[in-house]
């Protein structure tokens, strides 16, 4: 096996590198992003030009102006024509198309054509500003592997990701992405998993540890046996995940889209009512009828109202991407910023999901040690997580464990087993009706600190106390002080006993402590807390807290990034990292307030340039200018939550 991979370490990228058309694919790919904008560009140039040949020659500036309409006017007013057609409703993009050739209509071709170049441009600005919010998946996408070289009869084969089945082994090289989730079977290595986790830092990985594709491998070879095919690996997923969220539309966008047809065809209506009564109501002439006319037809369409939604939430939801926080839509993002409590489960999420041993209490005379000894040689076999967790801790004191004979399980009490000629039994406080005076003040303090406690009996007479804990992950106290900070009540829930629970919840900060519940049960009180409270967010493991997490306004699932996590939850944490909870909702009210002061900021605008038209005769240029500089202001304020930090950072 070294041998072969020595020899196929040694083969040359360009032999395996990838089609040199892809290349060309992209840059075509490149230019068809920058379309629109250099459709706007060219339209200013020759608007430029046709303002600086009209001194001379007006016939040759108009033919310029009608080149700038059509080549800066023709993207938008398609899209116009399709709305009028398929929907049969009025969208800005004719508006502002009628806007320009109402002007030119008049002899305003300047002012017509600048219209249709600062339209065109905030267009291309606004796309731009939806493709830099998508560089999350794109970055993704560029992480899919195509090919993989598959061990085939002792011979590797470079074959397509598709072709994969389960079962086959593959090799990673040095510095390449896996190309399927697996299990590795020969190599160590570190692999960098921030594409799926978030994770900064690479992670060790050796024979036994499982690998996503998608992630890329470090500093030496893998053989990895594949476990999923492409379409099922928890990489296609997160990719279908991180679309579909991109596509989705918050209820806000869909209101202000509503809002929009009917606006639009408010505004053409006393567009046509100013140009036909402007003369009788007012004195003014046809020519300055229609002008005014044109210019509410400009300042009064919604295109800063309409822009002032989606740039800013689809930057919220891909910056948060970029960290291991996955939106499953633009809604869960909206929602997410209404938070008033967070209910966390237990088990898993906010402790580690795997008891340790705390203490050992032994009776007079006893030996600590020996008695661990004792219990891990008789609980060997069990699998039992409290007998795995006494075994570990004896494993990690260097104590030799011993041949145990006549070892059974006693159902819902603890093990029996025979040692060194001695019976001995490992179990619940109750395996005896023996209860020696020294043991009753240690297993009250241990209870009461919210541990699980086995007594060691060796022949009838109790001699030891093991107590076991299951701890609290060491950010959960960060992470609970953090959502304080917020103002927000954290509550846990719990299928142990009230003194473990309320000794948990103390240490971590928590302020509800819900105990001895049943799954069900979980989610009947989720929906008891949305009743008192409001919103109230769920953060389960994305399996068991499935009912738990469809009861919550909004469910967060745990579970290093795995498939059930994605399938069952609204929010996904792909590192389990619970700290990065309040950095998303921080990141969802930011989003919130940007997208009300784009609200607010369009609509005080709208409203003064319209003032100013009747009250002040503004031109249409400058009606222009303001309408138009409002909708890139928008655009651009949404965008600024592509720099927001990390989503573990308020």
């Amino acid at each position: 096996m070294q041998a072969l991979e020595k020899k196929l370490l040694s083969v040359s990228e360009t032999t395996l590198g990838r089609d040199p058309r892809n290349k060309r694919k992209m840059s075509f790919a490149a230019l068809l992003r920058h379309k629109e904008m250099l459709q706007a560009l060219i339209s200013g140039a020759l608007m430029l030009a046709g303002w600086g040949v009209n001194h001379w020659s007006h016939v040759f500036a108009v033919i310029l102006y009608v080149t700038a309409y059509g080549v800066g006017g023709w993207t938008k007013a398609k899209e116009g024509i399709a709305t009028l057609i398929k929907e049969r409703d009025l969208d800005v993009n004719l508006l502002m198309i009628a806007a320009a050739i109402g002007a030119a209509s008049i002899g305003y071709w300047n002012e017509g054509a600048m219209l249709i170049f600062i339209f065109a441009l905030s267009g291309a600005l606004e796309s731009f500003a939806t493709d830099q919010s998508r560089k999350s998946i794109s970055s993704l996408i560029a992480l899919r592997p195509e090919t993989a070289m598959r061990l085939n009869g002792g011979q590797m084969q470079r074959v397509a990701v598709n072709e994969l089945e389960i079962g086959d082994l593959v090799l990673v090289r040095p510095g390449e992405i896996v190309p399927a989730d697996g299990v590795i079977q020969s190599g160590s290595s570190s692999v960098n998993q921030a594409a799926i986790t978030g994770e900064s830092i690479p992670v060790d990985k050796t024979e036994g540890n499982g690998v996503y594709a998608g992630t890329l491998n470090g500093e030496s070879a893998l053989y990895v046996e594949v476990s999923s095919k492409a379409e099922s690996t928890l990489f296609a997923k997160i990719i279908a995940l991180v679309e579909e969220a991109q596509e989705a539309v918050p209820a806000s966008q869909r209101f202000i889209e509503r809002f929009e047809g009917l606006y639009a065809r408010t505004v053409v209506g006393v567009t046509v009512l100013l140009i036909a009564f402007s003369p009788l109501l007012f004195g003014w002439s046809w020519a300055a009828s229609f002008y005014k006319a044109m210019v509410f037809l400009v300042v009064a369409s919604p295109c800063a109202l309409v822009a002032s939604i989606m740039p800013a939430m689809l930057s919220a939801i891909s910056s948060s991407a970029r960290k291991g926080v996955l939106f499953k839509g633009s809604v869960h993002m909206e929602n997410l910023a209404e938070t008033r409590v967070i209910a966390f489960d237990k088990t898993g999420t906010l402790t580690l999901g795997e008891p340790v041993v705390t203490d050992v209490l032994a009776a007079e005379g006893e030996d600590p040690d020996r008695l661990l000894q004792m219990s891990a040689s008789a609980e060997l076999l069990s699998a039992h997580p409290l007998a795995k967790a006494v075994v570990a801790e004896a494993r990690r004191r260097g104590l030799t464990l011993r041949p145990a004979a006549e070892m059974k399980a006693v159902a819902g009490w603890g093990v029996e087993a025979r040692i060194g000629g001695e019976p001995w039994k490992i179990g619940k406080p109750d395996f005896s009706s023996a209860s020696p005076d020294w043991w009753g003040e240690g297993l009250s303090r241990l209870e009461a600190e919210g541990k699980t406690v086995s007594v060691i009996i060796r022949g009838d007479q109790t001699v030891g106390l093991i107590a076991l804990r299951d701890e609290i992950r060491p950010v959960a106290k960060t992470a609970i002080d953090r959502l304080h900070k917020l103002g927000i009540q954290v509550a846990m829930l719990t299928g142990d006993h009230a003194a473990t629970a309320k000794a948990i919840a103390a240490e971590a900060g928590v302020d509800i402590v819900l105990s001895d519940l049943l799954p069900q049960d979980k989610a009947e009180q989720v929906k008891a807390l949305r009743e008192r409270y409001g919103s109230v967010v769920m953060v389960g493991d994305g399996v068991n807290d499935a009912p738990a997490l469809a009861s919550a306004s909004v469910g967060i699932g745990m579970g290093a990034g795995s498939g059930a996590a994605l399938e069952a939850s609204d929010v996904v944490l792909m590192n389990d990292d619970i700290d990065r909870i309040a950095g998303a909702i921080a990141l969802s009210r930011r989003g919130r307030r940007i997208v009300k002061q784009n609200i607010t900021f369009a609509i005080l605008v709208i409203a003064l340039l319209v003032a100013g038209n009747f009250g002040a005769n503004i031109p249409l240029p400058l009606g222009v200018v303001g309408h138009e500089g409002s909708t890139i202001l928008v655009i651009l304020n949404g965008l600024r939550l592509l720099r927001y930090g990390s989503p573990s950072s308020s």
